[in-house]
């Protein structure tokens, strides 16, 4: 059985109130808030106010990275959420993005990234038979 290293969800939010879209400030907290409920690792961010409107914001995760662009002319975010390890994570992190901006309608797809196939032993496993046969 195979065996995803990473978990990737996209989503774009439509039908987002554009007061909380807008300002780069508030699209600052929604991700560093995201961040802390998803208990991620933050590493470094960066972020970007456009005019006359919208706002851009990534950061850089010991487990990936999480993004938002948005465009509250058309009450638009288009969200991206990538992480390695536990999958809750990445769940916790949309899931507080989502409650947070209210979106009347969601388009989402996930994506298991990165397959590892089992192997029949395990390195450690051959290891040990390698030990035991010498003995």
């Amino acid at each position: 059985m195979a065996k995803a290293l990473g978990l990737h969800i996209l989503a774009d939010l439509y039908g987002v109130e554009a007061d909380r879209i807008d300002h780069v400030e508030d699209i600052k907290n929604l991700l560093e808030s995201a961040v802390k409920v998803a208990d991620l690792t933050k590493i470094s961010s960066h972020y970007h106010q456009f005019n006359p409107h919208g706002a851009t914001g990534v950061i850089l995760l010991a487990e990936s990275h999480i993004s938002i662009h948005t465009w509250p002319e058309y009450g638009l975010a288009t969200v991206d959420v990538y992480t390695c390890g536990d999958s809750t994570k990445a769940y916790r992190a949309i899931n507080y993005i989502l409650n947070t901006l209210e979106p009347r309608r969601v388009d989402k797809q996930i994506h298991e990234r990165g397959f590892l196939q089992e192997k029949e032993q395990s390195e450690e496993l051959r290891s040990i038979l390698t030990l035991s046969a010498q003995v």
